[in-house]
Formats: C-alpha cells, structure tokens, sequence
C-alpha cells in the first residue's frame, strides 16, 4: 500500500463522528499531500480494496488503520 493509501486510510479511521469523508479529503488537500482529484481516486482504490463500505471502513479497513496508526507512532 502506498503512502497517500495509508494517509487517507489514516484520516478516516481518525475523523470525528461529525466529519464526512469529504470534509476528510478537503483536510487532506490542505496539508498539499494530494489534490481532490487524486484523494477521490484513492478512496476509490480502498474502496474496490475493501477497505471501505458505504462511506465507513470495514474490519478489513480498520484492522489495517489500526496497523498503519502504530507505524506513524514515534518510539
């Protein structure tokens, strides 16, 4: 998996309740990592992956948020 994959896998398993997925793809553009164009394109990677369904991550999605989550921890 790509980075901007574990990114923005990342970004959804950590939004707020309040957050859509779209509020998640314009935070992510903000920070210049990718456009709108390329995260949409992403997220549909993960989706046809089976990292995500119907706008929320699967158990495969969120297993693997968890496993990229401990990667980005400092030790």
């Amino acid at each position: 998996m790509q980075i901007e994959q574990k990114v923005l896998l990342l970004g959804i398993f950590k939004k707020a309740d309040d957050e859509s997925i779209q509020d998640v793809l314009l935070k992510l553009k903000e920070t210049g990592m990718f456009t709108i164009k390329e995260a949409k394109k992403l997220f549909k990677n993960l989706r046809d992956e089976g990292y995500i369904e119907n706008e929320k991550l699967t158990l495969r999605g969120f297993q693997e948020a968890k496993k990229i989550e401990n990667e980005f921890i400092l030790k």
